[in-house]
């Protein structure tokens, strides 16, 4: 009780009732990333106000934050298709008081295919490829029924009155999207079981996440990422000052030279030093750091066979900035461990922003909180 107390006193909270777990999840979801944005800058600007950032070093790097998805089989994706369509047709039944033909269940039929399909992956072989495509066909056979369903059931609401069809409309709308979707990964299905072709064009990993990228950043325990480029600036102490959720991966070279400048927008000033790894490396950004302000450039060339390369990449503040620069690879690992940004809850790229924004929002409160604190004599 007394703990309780004397959090809720350093909080200026009083003693009234406080916002419990599940109405902060609430209001995660209803503000917006761009509100949470602004507060971030806020957060950075009290930071330099008080002395714990002055913006003269900078060091970025780029992490995957995972979608809440399960690992994306072509089965598991038609199972989910069947599933999803299924459901919403019989919502469709029961809010339109009925139609003309009873809507199928073929889930179970469905589920039988997919573990028959995990069950000949056991096989290797080509007895064990005849087994897996003999399922595969009987599986998309049984997905383009559902899908035959849903066009049926699609045009039953278009011949429904004005009210009822208004009852429905929203759950239409569900269907036609739901249903485009897994015409998609039927596609794509056949393309890598029967044709072997694996690098399909807009390739789909989640229904529920469709906006979902397959990344990959050349880890040996996890070479394929599924979820969103983020990229994460730091200035001293170990405050975040700039983050971005991208809609699409770029590649990190082309990042660098929007880093200082959003370093410079937000503090004032240019870095006298910055720190990257390789994947930011190339002349014209070397280059262009450099004449917009910045001294020190500490970003290494892994491709140069050239021996003046090599000298210069020997000096000490060279060496001295990759050291820095490491500390983001745990700057991203708390932010995982301690602030969820291995695997956001939330839904959709914006859902991914606001996750991100607060768990960047959260960690620069206790290091600003950390670095403010008197120590002991």
């Amino acid at each position: 009780m007394r703990a309780n107390v004397v959090y809720r006193s350093f909080c200026r909270i009083g003693m009234e009732k406080v916002p419990d777990a599940k109405t902060l999840v609430r209001l995660g979801h209803a503000i917006g990333p761009e509100t949470i944005r602004e507060l971030h800058d806020r957060i950075v600007a009290l930071a330099q106000g008080r002395g714990v950032i002055q913006g003269r070093k900078m060091r970025v790097d780029t992490t995957v934050v995972e979608s809440n998805i399960h690992y994306p089989t072509d089965s598991g994706l038609l199972n989910d298709g069947a599933r999803v369509l299924t459901r919403t047709m019989q919502k469709i039944e029961q809010k339109a008081g009925g139609l003309k033909r009873k809507v199928r269940n073929r889930v179970r039929s469905v589920t039988k295919r997919v573990i028959a399909i995990a069950q000949a992956l056991r096989h290797k072989g080509t007895e064990g490829e005849l087994k897996r495509k003999k399922q595969y066909r009987q599986l998309l056979r049984l997905t383009r029924q559902i899908l035959n369903d849903s066009r049926r059931v699609l045009q039953e609401v278009e011949a429904l009155p004005a009210r009822r069809r208004r009852e429905v409309h929203g759950l239409g709308e569900r269907l036609e999207t739901v249903a485009d979707q897994v015409r998609g990964v039927v596609r794509q299905t056949k393309a890598r079981v029967f044709a072997g072709l694996t690098q399909f064009p807009d390739k789909l990993v989640s229904l529920f996440e469709p906006q979902t990228e397959i990344i990959r950043k050349g880890k040996a325990g996890k070479p394929n990422e599924f979820g969103k480029l983020v990229e994460v600036q730091e200035a001293e102490n170990q405050i975040i000052t700039h983050y971005e959720v991208y809609e699409e991966r770029p590649s990190d070279r082309h990042l660098l030279l929007p880093a200082v400048e959003a370093h410079r927008r937000k503090l004032g000033r240019v870095p006298g030093w910055v720190a990257a790894d390789a994947g930011f490396y190339s002349r014209a950004n070397e280059e262009g750091a450099q004449a917009m302000g910045v001294k020190y450039v500490s970003i290494p060339n892994r491709s140069t066979h050239s021996a003046e390369r090599r000298r210069w990449e020997k000096q000490r503040w060279f060496k001295q900035g990759q050291k820095w620069r490491t500390g983001c690879e745990g700057r991203i690992s708390v932010l995982k461990r301690r602030h969820g940004l291995g695997r956001c809850r939330y839904h959709g790229l914006q859902g991914m922003r606001r996750w991100v924004g607060l768990g960047v929002i959260a960690d620069n409160l206790i290091n600003i909180g950390r670095f403010l604190t008197p120590q002991p004599a």
